[in-house]
């Protein structure tokens, strides 16, 4: 069964949080009203609400790397992905959790990844594969 999911958490600025996921990630905004905002999120509904975000903390022990707990991510095609990170690197905009890089190299699951948060501190991870069907490799 294949399906889209929904997300809702906090922001707390709708300007700077439309600003971030549709002029700087290239996401569209949906629905809104002056709490929320929806944003179709490279295919995904993600809801935006005005509120204090939740707590964050460097605990997910991912190869030698702590990287943010919890977080949301996308999984892109690696040519979107490489796409994505010139255009965030280039922005100025970012700062990196986790500078873009390949993880897990020559082995099952070999990865793209970044790591960086919104202007909320809402941590966002963004992999990228040169083939989808290697997402749940062992």
């Amino acid at each position: 069964m294949k399906s889209i999911f929904h997300l809702a958490y906090h922001v707390r600025d709708l300007g700077q949080a439309r600003r971030f996921y549709c002029g700087l990630l290239g996401c569209e905004e949906g629905r809104s009203t002056d709490t929320w905002v929806d944003i179709d999120f490279f295919g995904h509904q993600l809801s935006l609400h005005l509120g204090e975000p939740f707590s964050v903390s460097n605990t997910g022990k991912v190869g030698n790397h702590m990287v943010p707990m919890p977080h949301l991510g996308i999984i892109l095609a690696m040519d979107d992905w490489k796409q994505l990170a010139s255009r965030l690197s280039g922005s100025g905009e970012v700062e990196f959790v986790l500078e873009p890089q390949i993880r897990f190299a020559g082995e099952p699951g070999e990865q793209a990844t970044m790591f960086f948060l919104d202007p909320s501190g809402n941590p966002i991870e963004v992999k990228g594969f040169n083939s989808l069907e290697q997402v749940y490799a062992k």
